[in-house]
């Protein structure tokens, strides 16, 4: 019997190639990231540049404003700007007009819409989706359009000396977007949370009021605040329908402003402008989840 031997494997080296460390992968990544930070970083620039030479500029005097560059810094501090925005130029009583016609709309519009967005959409009843379509018809049609109209309706009503007239129009003019955006939310929702409500004994008006608005609570803040900033910053509307100075909103206020002394008084005009670009900011900032939060919601299904 022939025996064989066999002798041992020999092991070949193959070459590794070295996993690059820890330290280099974050490198890689953030250098890719670096395009990302410059668009930002100039995205930030052309957007609060304007929004900080606005600020500083209403602290300049007149002097500095017509003999100084344009992109100087003010070489003294004139808070008295601020006063005379807020007693000669009437701009207190123009951001109190602007409250009292903004708040009562909004509420109103946000309510009537969420209570619209509900019936159309939760709610199952014949015909409407004919109601929502004459209610998409009204987005289509321009405001313009109505406003020459409206005001002979206001003034055979003898409501034209009153701001009863924009808080109407403002509300008309807003229910369809409102609605709409609210019936968007709602599909979103699942309905078995309705169906078992129902089976529960819960009726219509209980389940919007118990699950409807707690479960709309960052759209409705979303769409609420859409319609803030369009109504706080119109200036068609309240144009048209302000008929006496005292009447005026912060937008007319403004327009009216640079005439209030004769002659344009950049001062005091900057000033009112930092004061409503600086309290529209801060709002924003504040909500800016849940404005978010919102606008995502309508988007899925659920």
């Amino acid at each position: 019997m022939t025996m064989t031997r066999t002798d041992a494997a020999t092991t070949v080296a193959v070459p590794t190639r070295r996993r690059p460390s820890q330290t280099r992968r974050t490198a890689m990544r953030l250098i890719r990231r670096v395009p990302v930070w410059l668009i930002v970083a100039l995205l930030m620039v052309v957007v609060l540049y304007p929004q900080l030479w606005m600020v500083l500029g209403s602290f300049k005097t007149q002097a500095e404003f017509l003999s100084n560059p344009a992109l100087s810094l003010p070489e003294t501090w004139q808070f008295d700007n601020y006063i005379q925005a807020l007693t000669n130029g009437n701009v207190g009583q123009n951001y109190l007009n602007s409250i009292i016609v903004t708040i009562p709309s909004v509420l109103l519009i946000v309510f009537i819409g969420v209570a619209a967005g509900y019936a159309l959409e939760v709610m199952i009843w014949k015909g409407r989706g004919g109601v929502l379509l004459y209610v998409l018809a009204g987005i289509m049609v321009p405001g313009q359009m109505i406003l020459v109209p409206l005001f002979i309706v206001y003034f055979r009503m003898g409501i034209t000396d009153t701001l009863l007239p924009l808080i109407i129009t403002y509300t008309v003019m807003g229910l369809p977007l409102t609605t709409f955006l609210m019936a968007t939310y709602f599909r979103s929702v699942p309905r078995d949370i309705f169906e078992a409500a129902t089976v529960d004994g819960s009726g219509p008006l209980r389940s919007f009021f118990v699950i409807g608005i707690p479960m709309m609570k960052n759209a409705i803040l979303t769409v609420g605040l859409v319609q803030f900033f369009s109504v706080w910053n119109d200036l068609l509307i309240a144009l048209t329908f302000t008929t006496r100075p005292e009447l005026a909103t912060i937008q007319v206020g403004l327009l009216s402003l640079s005439d209030e002394y004769g002659s344009t008084q950049y001062g005091p005009l900057f000033a009112a402008v930092s004061i409503n670009i600086v309290v529209l900011l801060i709002v924003f900032l504040a909500l800016n989840k849940k404005i978010m939060a919102g606008m995502s919601g309508g988007a899925l299904k659920g």
